[in-house]
């Protein structure tokens, strides 16, 4: 393993190519917003007709996995040395899990999904009774335990490696046992590059949906406009908040 590569601040390769990739899909979405909004939705369009049985499958498979882990002997492996102790009580680790875990998009998507679905509902008549009932059950798949069990996989992956087999804490770890310290060159970026823009990417949309309930809440209170001005600067105050 190279030490300096593994214990390095910043690695450059990751940092500096997801940025340009972040910024490079920032200017194009706010230079031709509707040539990006259509181009984005056309990807979406294709993955959800092509992909949607894999990735429900997938999902499945992951939840059995995590089930098993936790029943089984290896459950009680912990995630960090033998005498390593928990950092955090339980409720403090249950509020972080809940805030970091879901946070915002809980709030908007708790009431709004339902309703998406109740309205246009996969298979059942818009508006009925089972147009209901196919409205919470695809909810509950998306923020139940199947939710959970995607983010115990990723958590595992990073808690085991990094605080248990002392490797980077990032998800090229988990090529480890596969490619070994190859993870410190270009397969490992290329994970990693991935990770970073999907994660900037996923947590600016939660942002943004979270923004705009705020603007609405706002507009409905005190009148201010509902614009993306406002939303921005909605965004920038609860950022330097949070800061």
């Amino acid at each position: 393993m190279n030490d300096t590569q593994a214990h390095s601040p910043l690695n450059k390769p990751v940092f500096y190519t997801s940025s340009i990739l972040i910024v490079a899909l920032l200017i194009f979405a706010a230079s031709a917003p509707e040539t990006a909004d259509s181009l984005f939705k056309a990807i979406q369009s294709v993955i959800v007709t092509n992909g949607s049985w894999f990735y429900v499958l997938t999902v499945a498979i992951v939840l059995l996995f995590v089930v098993y882990l936790g029943m089984s002997r290896y459950g009680e492996i912990k995630l960090g040395p033998d005498h390593a102790t928990p950092e955090f009580s339980f409720k403090t680790w249950l509020s972080m899990l809940f805030a970091a875990g879901m946070g915002i998009g809980l709030m908007f998507f708790g009431v709004a999904e339902p309703l998406m679905h109740f309205l246009s509902p996969p298979t059942a008549e818009a508006g009925s009774i089972d147009a209901v009932r196919e409205a919470m059950k695809t909810t509950f798949f998306h923020w139940g335990v199947h939710a959970w069990a995607i983010y115990a996989v990723v958590a595992l992956i990073l808690g085991y490696f990094a605080y248990r087999q002392n490797l980077p804490l990032t998800l090229r770890s988990a090529l480890y046992p596969l490619i070994g310290d190859r993870i410190y060159g270009w397969p490992g970026h290329v994970v990693d590059i991935f990770a970073v823009t999907s994660t900037v990417f996923g947590v600016s949309t939660s942002l943004g949906f979270g923004a705009s309930q705020v603007n609405a809440g706002f507009n409905y209170l005190f009148g201010l406009p509902s614009t993306t001005t406002v939303q921005i600067m909605i965004m920038a105050g609860g950022g330097g908040v949070g800061g």
